[in-house]
């Protein structure tokens, strides 16, 4: 009988309309477009507008994409996982929320939160699913909307982020195809250098707390920067190693797109060229859980049978992780 992996067989991806450029981020905080292209690569990021509209509804729009690009209905998938740090809600579950939006009535779905690493969470736990023999088909999204927890007079964050959602369609494979191996790593310790301060069971929300503007991204760049450094460079470069690939077996590396220096530190350690790079940094900023798939639904065109490929990440707690993929079809 033929292992079981789970391939990914389709992608899904949606950013909103409205482009929030660098130039008009000058008009809101003392920042210049220089000043940021230089340090972060960005250009500008897409922001979710519209009184009511949340994670969820990003979300949808990518799942319905993979309905439109695929014979797969929503009848037929059985779970569905959501990474996301901005929930439309604490409770119920985004993932919930995108079921029943979507018109997906027989799958069970849960949230994620590990913050920029969530998606790469989501999908080894996908994967696991597949892999039992006990599901055939699983969705994993990616959704953040970041506009929603950034403070706009804060330089030092609102010049990163943007809003955006990715999806994967994992079903079963016996051909070799699919998740190969993840290396998943968290150190709790990281907290205090980036976080949210208030909104949790141990400084719940008071008209105090608003007031102080604590229910915002907190980071400490510096620390940040060096750890994710490390963090995604190291773990890429392990996993590489414990299943002797070497730079010429890697078709593309698809890196959390947090900051480009990052992502050129990570590239370097694996001694991968540019042009096997996957980056979008550029156009939308750092969607959090979203950044994975939007580089796959982006790059999918140029994605062959075969391919192996990287997905690395890192994220507040601090979480870290990379995975080996062997792309099931040609795009």
């Amino acid at each position: 009988m033929s292992k079981i992996s789970a391939a990914i067989t389709c992608v899904g991806g949606y950013v909103p309309e409205y482009r929030l450029t660098n130039s008009i981020l000058e008009t809101m905080v003392d920042t210049n477009d220089e000043w940021i292209r230089t340090r972060t690569g960005i250009s500008e990021r897409r922001i979710l507008k519209g009184e009511g509209l949340g994670s969820s509804d990003m979300g949808v729009e990518a799942v319905k994409d993979i309905f439109r690009k695929s014979n797969v209905k929503p009848e037929e998938i059985e779970c569905l996982i959501c990474a996301t740090v901005t929930p439309d809600m604490m409770f119920p579950a985004t993932a919930n929320i995108i079921c029943d939006k979507a018109g997906i009535p027989n799958a069970f779905s849960y949230d994620i939160e590990a913050a920029c690493s969530g998606f790469l969470y989501a999908l080894t736990t996908g994967a696991a699913l597949i892999e039992s023999g006990r599901y055939k088909k699983v969705i994993v999204v990616g959704v953040d909307k970041m506009s929603s927890i950034i403070d706009y007079t804060d330089r030092a964050t609102c010049i990163i982020f943007g809003d955006g959602a990715g999806a994967l369609l994992l079903e079963a494979n016996d051909e070799g195809y699919g998740i190969q191996d993840s290396l998943l790593k968290s150190d709790g310790s990281g907290r205090k250098y980036l976080h949210m301060k208030a909104g949790g069971s141990v400084k719940p929300a008071t008209a105090e707390t608003v007031a102080a503007k604590e229910h915002f991204v907190y980071q400490e760049g510096q620390a940040v920067f060096k750890f994710a450094v490390k963090g995604m460079a190291d773990v890429s470069f392990e996993l590489m190693q414990r299943n002797n690939l070497t730079a010429d077996d890697i078709a593309w590396l698809v890196p959390h797109q947090a900051n480009l220096r990052i992502i050129e530190a990570t590239a370097n350690r694996m001694n991968l060229p540019n042009e096997k790079v996957m980056i979008n940094i550029q156009k939308y900023g750092n969607t959090t859980g979203g950044t994975l798939p939007l580089c796959l639904w982006d790059w999918e065109k140029q994605l062959k049978k075969g391919d192996n490929l990287i997905l690395a990440a890192f994220g507040g707690g601090f979480t870290w992780g990379a995975t080996w993929i062997k792309w099931a079809y040609n795009g």
